[in-house]
């Protein structure tokens, strides 16, 4: 009687059989160039992002410079002198 539970639950696992030369080698070939092709699109979105960062701070550098130079125009120059109260000016004097 336990011959006959254990015969009940017996798992069968099928494996794959294994891949012939041909098959490797052609797997081989296309995992190499999927490896290459990945390489490359991150070498061109690496590009791509560096152009954008320096586009950025191309962008970033202008309105600094323009505001710096905008908040130097704020100001007017020009000469003075101060002036002294004299004996000769009319009206009270200041205190």
């Amino acid at each position: 009687m336990a011959q006959s539970q254990d015969t009940r639950f017996r798992i069968h696992i099928n494996t794959r059989p294994q891949a012939g030369l041909i098959e490797r080698i052609i797997f081989f070939v296309l995992g190499l160039f999927v490896l290459v092709a990945a390489l490359f699109f991150v070498g061109i979105a690496l590009i791509a992002g560096a152009m954008l960062a320096v586009v950025i701070l191309l962008r970033w550098w202008w309105i600094k410079r323009k505001l710096r130079q905008a908040h130097e125009d704020s100001f007017v120059e020009g000469e003075y002198r101060v002036v002294e109260p004299s004996i000769t000016d009319q009206g009270k004097p200041r205190e």
